[in-house]
């Protein structure tokens, strides 16, 4: 297969060399306060350059946190963070509003914005308040705007939510429905680290204090870098492959294979696709080229279908995870090119 070139301006040039350029330096800055953790970093990256959210699952203390503030200090982007707590209510989220005197003796209905506003959130611990609270995220999620008091609100751009779970401490939750998962691209796993890892991790962290973060970009410099994902080319071939991938997770339809119809109960929708593909695009940018492959969109099978494909209880009684079931769609679904 051919490479496709890319019908590019000066400036949307001058932006993909930024980029690739700044991958090094990006990953060097980042370097000075999170040691390994490769893949992590670069799902994040892809989310953020293709204007997606993301949620992060992993155990206390790996770091999430951190990752995240750093990220956003790396772009200069307004960075808050939000405890999801069973007492949270909407209003703390979006804002409210307040009685306020004028100068007249006059009162007015004033809006006080509240930490939604900003452009990078991370939501942590998602699912430890009730769902009203959640929904009141879902609008800013998909709308990028707040509603109060029947006004309208938009958020600043670029708006970035990144969601993250405990999946230890589960009494008191509350699972996020189907269909707010379905509105965050990328389900990251952050896993324990590497005995190697963690013991660079401990020398660095008890023995002198983190090196400042430096701002290499801006919130401008990540709206054009949302510009020139979307107009880096992809054969269509490659889009059908995604699409099938995507269409064979749904059992009890002709592209389902026999282990999708025993061990499935529900399978991933149109925006599994969309998100595959527009993923794929960020990663060969990040990449260095300005084509999509195969192995993009495999790469970005598990994250992107994590948790959009529901196993039933067969799997789990014998022991089969949503991961082995989309490791077994990318080996069963042929891809271009063999």
């Amino acid at each position: 297969m051919t490479d496709p070139q890319v019908q590019t301006s000066d400036d949307e040039r001058r932006v993909v060399e930024m980029l690739r350029e700044g991958r090094k330096r990006i990953e060097a800055e980042l370097e000075k306060v999170i040691v390994g953790q490769k893949a992590v970093i670069e799902q994040v990256m892809i989310s953020l350059l293709s204007g997606g959210h993301c949620l992060i699952t992993g155990a206390p203390g790996l770091a999430k946190t951190l990752l995240i503030k750093s990220i956003a200090q790396v772009f200069h982007l307004d960075f808050q963070r939000i405890q999801f707590t069973p007492d949270l209510m909407p209003a703390d989220i979006t804002g409210t509003e307040i009685l306020e005197e004028t100068g007249e003796g006059r009162r007015r209905m004033v809006f006080v914005k509240g930490p939604i506003f900003a452009n990078v959130i991370l939501a942590d611990e998602i699912n430890r308040t009730p769902p009203k609270t959640q929904a009141a995220l879902l609008e800013a999620m998909q709308e990028h705007q707040v509603t109060a008091a029947g006004q309208r609100y938009p958020l600043e751009e670029p708006f970035f939510v990144l969601a993250t779970q405990n999946p230890i401490e589960m009494e008191g939750t509350y699972p996020l429905p189907e269909a707010q998962l379905d509105r965050f691209m990328l389900n990251v796993v952050i896993d324990y680290l590497p005995r190697e890892d963690e013991i660079a991790v401990v020398e660095q962290t008890t023995s002198r204090r983190p090196a400042a973060i430096e701002p290499l970009f801006s919130g401008e410099d990540v709206l054009a870098f949302h510009d020139v994902v979307r107009k880096v080319p992809i054969a269509r071939e490659i889009i059908d492959y995604a699409v099938r991938l995507t269409a064979a997770s749904r059992p009890n339809q002709p592209e389902a294979a026999d282990f999708v119809n025993q061990w499935v109960s529900w399978g991933a929708g149109t925006r599994a696709s969309q998100y595959l593909v527009l993923g794929a695009k960020s990663r060969a940018l990040l990449a260095g080229r300005a084509h999509v492959t195969v192995d993009d969109i495999q790469s970005l099978a598990q994250p992107v279908l994590r948790h959009r494909v529901l196993v039933n209880y067969k799997a789990e009684a014998e022991g089969v995870s949503v991961g082995q079931v989309i490791g077994r769609l990318v080996e069963s679904v042929e891809a271009p090119g063999g």
